[in-house]
């Protein structure tokens, strides 16, 4: 482990980033481009076990637009390996299994071509448009460009909601959900990024659409924590799951927002950001094990010990971007030592048995559920890598 009290917060968090990234470079990212890619069928399997091997199920293309997010994101980072070889491996895929003639995505799919759920979903679609951007930034492809703004057209005109953000179906279904809209938001501001600011209109239009929202519907004015699950008017459902509070999610929809608002000057963002940074650390985070754990009621009390891999990821990028809108040297001091901590929860889960693979699911009692490791965290794992690569090791 780190030994955080022993050094300052930055020199504390950029060691816990040269332990990752040497395990991202060294273990994760060859496993994944090996044993976690069908190199005879096309596109990536869906998990490898705890003997390292690859798990047959059907494609998710979220997962697709993941694994091409996270080796173009790879490669960027300076990963010495195949990275564009291997986004090249998931675009032939993704154009050729998961993209359907109107412009969206298919749910999954099969290597021959199959169609095995052909419904939308705003989140498959999201991940899909997030994909695109990073292979963009990687090598760019008016290709790539012009199919995502075909699949950002799509989505308005069929699944837009009337006043904000998108509707799960067409005839509606409830509740509506902030979690997809929050990958839609990653995947506009990743869209702004890949392509400099440049022609980039429509990708600013549906992030400002998507960050108000959060900030007009999806956060709680009272406490300032983000809920889950809403009627059709944006509104708090009744019942347990409109009171559900994931500190995941406050950590991630802080990093995006954070973001966001450097981008648009709006401090009521920056605001808003650091609340939910403090209540995923002060609310959702186990002391004992040292990692954020799955589910908190709205009157941030305990509802679910349990701890996934993701939220770890997101800790460490909510600290990142707390420390980058600090002013105050100690304020700044302390968000870097939080990186450094939540950096240690998340080794915890990468000493699997096959080197590169990790434990996803993590019981109150600090052991681990016996299951195979799920590509779709890769995704997670990669992009707080490539965030303490871009605010650490980058030259100041």
């Amino acid at each position: 482990m780190t030994d955080v009290a022993a050094r300052d917060g930055f020199s504390a968090a950029l060691s816990a980033y040269r332990d990752l990234e040497r395990w991202l470079f060294d273990a994760a990212l060859p496993l994944w481009s090996t044993v976690g890619t069908d190199r005879v069928n096309g596109g990536f399997f869906e998990k490898i076990d705890r003997r390292g091997a690859p798990v047959e199920e059907p494609r998710r293309t979220r997962v697709v637009g993941r694994q091409i997010y996270a080796y173009a994101t790879g490669g960027r980072i300076n990963w010495q390996g195949p990275a564009t070889e291997i986004v090249t491996h998931g675009l032939d895929y993704f154009f050729r299994c998961c993209l359907a003639t109107d412009g969206t995505v298919v749910m999954s799919s099969r290597p021959t071509g199959e169609v095995v759920d052909g419904r939308f979903d705003l989140y498959d679609h999201a991940f899909a448009l997030f994909g695109l951007a990073a292979a963009h930034r990687l090598t760019p492809d008016r290709r790539l460009v012009e199919t995502a703004e075909r699949m950002r057209t799509r989505m308005r005109e069929g699944w837009g909601h009337p006043s904000r953000g998108f509707e799960e179906s067409v005839p509606r279904t409830l509740p509506l959900k902030a979690n997809p809209h929050m990958h839609v938001f990653e995947a506009a501001l990743a869209w702004i990024e890949a392509l400099d600011g440049r022609d980039a209109d429509g990708w600013y239009a549906l992030a400002d659409e998507i960050a108000e929202l959060c900030l007009d519907r999806f956060i709680d004015p009272k406490t300032g924590a983000l809920r889950e699950f809403f009627d059709g008017e944006w509104n708090p459902i009744d019942g347990e799951d409109g009171r559900l509070v994931e500190p995941g999610h406050q950590s991630e929809w802080a990093w995006l927002l954070y973001r966001w608002g450097w981008m648009r000057g709006d401090d009521r963002a920056r605001t808003a950001a650091a609340r939910l940074v403090d209540i995923a650390e002060d609310h959702g985070t186990d002391p004992e094990r040292g990692i954020t754990f799955n589910e908190l009621w709205d009157d941030l009390s305990v509802r679910n010990l349990d701890a996934r891999l993701w939220p770890q990821t997101e800790r460490i990028k909510a600290w990142l971007a707390r420390a980058r809108d600090e002013s105050d040297p100690v304020r700044r001091d302390h968000a870097f030592r939080r990186v450094a901590l939540a950096s240690d929860g998340l080794k915890k889960y990468l000493e699997a048995d096959v080197n590169g693979a990790w434990n996803e699911r993590m019981k109150p009692d600090g052991t681990f559920l016996d299951e195979p490791s799920p590509a779709s965290s890769l995704y997670h794992i990669t992009c707080a890598i490539a965030e303490m690569h871009d605010v650490l090791a980058m030259p100041r």
